[in-house]
């Protein structure tokens, strides 16, 4: 018997009651800001991490059973829809997730316009499809185009309350609403792709993860919406929302220019390995470093007045950014030859060049993305769109005869050149907004890419002794994380790059009071 009359607990207990206490920080975001935020980065994290992996391995499988020219069909049918959602932009996500207090009654309002833009975008989308058939040249692409009304439909009546993950960090429930649909387009298009041998199958994926994250949205989360408008919220949204549509008419163009010009141009089959080599050189260092940016956004928004937490929440996300696009950017400079011949096969060997090209174009868009969302959060999106402008000026200038004179390669390296100038352009306007010293900006690139160079060189001479089966490929890559890591530790150890004190201090960037 227990003299102080304490239960006595058992280690089996013990360890349940841990377990479960574990599961719980795990499954609850907690109530500071700082823990909230680490929270939501975990989950982003794994939503992007899964959601990438099984894109990637969509794209392997599929490239595997479709030519070129079904995936030039289907990016032809991808323009027309990007074109509409693009140019019909509210910015009503951005405005809400930006807002300061309860957005609750703004969410009918929100939810209207959205239904309806998502009906008219369908009408216009089953009217254009011939149009868009003749100006490819591809009479295939009109009944594609026609097909993907049914997405904008779904996606015009998801929930407006899932908007209250992003912007209470909530990443958890996104990561349910989210990978739901990434899931349903696996588990339809492979199936289809082996039946029916065309570009029906990607369509028939897409429609269907859309669908069901349409059914999703509402089964995570409890609000429900009713057509209501109200004039005054309408007005207040747009006010910010035009600055978003104004970027994002102008990032479309320089991101989806490129395809549109190659496809015209060189044809379905080129766009084809254009659209298989962005999508492959995009993932790594624009798609995981996006989760950075999903968490910083609404966290940045949070510290608007408080300048000082921003600034160095700010450098911090800058830092991280670097440490990790540097290195996988570099990975796939230095191994695009061996991926292409090892999972996609000889045909699409043709893409090797644009895939190293577009690395280095992901890499400097990460960077920049880093700063537009500073200049969001702080209520000045103007800015984000006067160098949208810029960037546009340079694409436009260069994008035509590049594409003459050497084909994809040539739009890969314009769609660089562009992205280059125009990720100086915000790097330097956020050290001037911010206040920062330049110095201590250069630290936070120039040490990621000076050990990545160093793991890029080791990659090389390793490729010329080894072979070029999957075993070496693997291979190569744990020596180039193994070199990357040691140039990192000496740069901490020699040169104060603080970047472990950085990754343990970033949530209190953010949850400091």
């Amino acid at each position: 018997m227990c003299e102080n009359n304490m239960p006595v607990i058992s280690e089996a207990e013990n360890a349940s009651h841990q377990e479960s206490q574990w599961k719980k920080r795990f499954i609850a975001p907690g109530d500071r800001l700082s823990q909230r935020v680490m929270h939501a980065g975990l989950w982003a994290f794994m939503l992007r991490i899964a959601d990438r992996l099984i894109g990637l391995a969509q794209i392997v499988v599929l490239a595997r059973i479709l030519a070129p020219e079904d995936f030039g069909l289907f990016g032809i049918a991808l323009l027309a829809l990007s074109v509409l959602e693009t140019f019909s932009q509210t910015g009503f996500s951005a405005a809400l997730i930006q807002k300061k207090g309860d957005i609750l009654p703004y969410l009918d309002t929100a939810w209207t316009v959205q239904a309806i833009r998502g009906f008219v975008l369908a009408a216009i989308l089953l009217a254009i499809a011939p149009s868009v058939a003749v100006f490819f040249g591809e009479p295939g692409a009109a009944p594609l185009v026609q097909a993907l009304a049914l997405y904008q439909i779904f996606g015009g009546l998801v929930n407006t309350g899932v908007l209250y993950f992003r912007k209470e960090l909530e990443f958890h429930k996104e990561f349910l609403y989210m990978f739901s649909g990434t899931l349903m387009n696996l588990a339809v298009a492979v199936p289809a792709a082996l039946i029916l041998r065309n570009a029906w199958a990607l369509i028939f994926g897409l429609i269907a993860g859309q669908f069901v994250r349409m059914i999703v949205s509402y089964l995570v989360h409890p609000y429900r919406p009713r057509p209501r408008f109200d004039r005054a919220q309408n007005k207040e949204l747009s006010g910010f929302g035009k600055w978003v549509l104004g970027s994002s008419a102008l990032v479309f163009l320089v991101t989806q220019g490129d395809s549109i010009l190659v496809g015209k141009l060189l044809g379905a089959t080129a766009l084809g390995y254009y659209q298989m080599a962005y999508k492959i050189s995009s993932i790594p260092a624009t798609e995981i470093t996006t989760v950075i940016s999903s968490v910083s956004f609404p966290a940045y928004s949070k510290l608007q007045d408080r300048i000082e937490r921003l600034r160095e929440a700010y450098l911090q996300v800058l830092q991280v950014t670097a440490f990790i696009s540097f290195p996988i950017a570099g990975l796939i400079l230095v191994l695009a030859p061996e991926f292409t011949h090892i999972f996609l096969g000889e045909n699409w060997m043709p893409i090797v060049p644009a895939m190293q090209v577009l690395a280095l174009a992901g890499l400097a868009r990460s960077i920049a993305g880093t700063s537009g969302n500073l200049f969001y959060a702080i209520g000045k999106p103007k800015i984000d769109t006067l160098w949208q402008i810029g960037r546009l000026v340079v694409f436009a200038a260069l994008i035509y005869p590049f594409t003459l004179e050497w084909g994809f390669i040539g739009a890969s390296i314009a769609v660089f050149l562009s992205i280059f100038i125009s990720c100086m352009g915000f790097y330097l306007t956020a050290i001037k907004l911010m206040n920062y010293n330049k110095m201590i900006f250069f630290k936070a690139i120039a040490y990621p890419l000076m050990s990545t160079a160093m793991a890029v060189l080791l990659i090389s001479g390793l490729k010329t002794i080894i072979g070029d089966g999957i075993i070496e490929f693997i291979l190569a890559i744990l020596m180039g994380i193994l070199a990357y890591s040691i140039a990192i530790y000496l740069s901490e150890r020699f040169f104060d790059y603080k970047i472990t004190d950085n990754l343990r201090e970033i949530k209190r960037s953010f949850g400091r009071s």
